[in-house]
């Protein structure tokens, strides 16, 4: 992990005087039980499978990743400060759809989403809300009722 310590000053700089929303980190309301939910993985990574549309720089979109895909998945997310190294020996690293699979097999969890999803990191997320908002429908049309964020 990075330390603002480590960075270039005008790096540092810019990240220390970056104006970060408040979130509310409380459920809007309480849901079943761990082991009786569909749960799906959504990405900053800017992953996107073969031939799917890149992401631009700052692009406020998302492309949708279906679990059985997921040896297509390529990832747009570039960055000096982002180490691929990882991510090109495991997905999992940043995107943990074995491990989530683990979970459900254990029953953990009740079960995995067919479909994931992948915005592009780096994004003023007051830019994203549409997108966000169009998601959640998404998901709840799915029966999605857990996301695990998967920040990169």
């Amino acid at each position: 992990m990075v330390r603002l310590t480590d960075v270039e000053p005008e790096l540092r700089q810019f990240l220390e005087d970056y104006e970060c929303p408040d979130i509310n980190t409380f459920a809007w309301q309480t849901g079943p039980a761990l082991a009786d939910r569909r749960v799906a993985l959504i990405s900053s990574a800017g992953l996107r499978r073969r031939g799917d549309k890149a992401f631009s720089v700052h692009a406020n979109d998302y492309r949708i990743i279906p679990v059985e895909k997921r040896n297509e998945l390529v990832q747009d997310h570039v960055s000096s400060d982002h180490d691929r190294t990882g991510y090109q020996q495991d997905l999992n690293t940043i995107f943990p759809l074995d491990r989530l699979a683990e979970l459900a097999v254990s029953g953990e969890i009740g079960s995995v989403a067919d479909y994931h999803y992948s915005f592009m990191g780096a994004t003023n997320p007051k830019e994203m809300r549409p997108a966000i908002n169009q998601l959640a429908g998404v998901l709840k049309a799915d029966g999605v009722d857990a996301v695990v964020f998967c920040p990169v």
